[in-house]
């Protein structure tokens, strides 16, 4: 079975940036695994979130790859309050990767995330997390470090031990409804959903009837 990865990353703007994303990317495959980044290599007709949504369904981890996207020279934080401080050489990156790194964490994939270094450190590309937030010049170079190989490893046997964490509903059964008992799915129906599953079995049962009729007729 094929090891997919999620790769966060936006659609690079120098010749620097599509090196290094390539050079991850081809990192990942040399370890068997399969990187999927939504219109980059995976395509769909559907809402970005929504096809984000679903790639994440079929991987087993997530890299977060957060590159310059917008550079200003100076700035105001907090402007007109008294908390207001001044920000210079401010590089942010695309907005995308808080929101994916946000869903890759809430669905349990173990993360890797790496930073260009001077990027603004905030929301889940900061440190302090469950996962290393490494700081690297984006260039295949940075791939050879002691340090990207240790966390990529760490991040390697996450991805290996990885099994879904299935939420636990009323009763103490998982949200695999193929794991549910009979007992335990008509208790989980509202009202509305058990009788229309009745009424369809009763009309399957008439119709299995009248069907044994006409054949016992014949």
């Amino acid at each position: 079975m094929d090891t997919n990865v999620f790769v966060s990353v936006g659609s690079t703007g120098t010749e620097a940036q599509e090196s290094f994303v390539r050079a991850i990317e081809e990192r990942i495959r040399a370890e068997g695994m399969t990187p999927h980044t939504v219109n980059r290599n995976t395509f769909t007709a559907g809402a970005p979130l929504d096809a984000v949504a679903e790639l994440m369904k079929t991987c087993t981890g997530a890299v977060v790859i957060a590159l310059e996207r917008t550079y200003f020279p100076s700035g105001i934080e907090k402007r007109g309050g008294t908390q207001e401080h001044p920000l210079s050489e401010t590089k942010l990156p695309t907005p995308w990767n808080q929101i994916e790194a946000a869903m890759a964490y809430a669905k349990g994939l173990p993360l890797m995330v790496i930073v260009e270094k001077g990027i603004k450190e905030e929301g889940l590309l900061d440190r302090g997390y469950n996962w290393y937030v490494q700081s690297v010049v984006p260039a295949p170079a940075s791939l050879s470090s002691s340090e990207f190989n240790g966390v990529f490893s760490s991040w390697r046997t996450k991805v290996n031990q990885y099994a879904p964490v299935q939420p636990l509903l009323p009763g103490g059964h998982t949200g695999d409804v193929a794991d549910w008992t009979l007992g335990q799915l008509l208790t989980n129906l509202k009202p509305s959903q058990l009788w229309s599953m009745l009424a369809a079995l009763f009309a399957l049962i008439a119709a299995a009837f009248t069907l044994g009729t006409k054949l016992h007729g014949h």
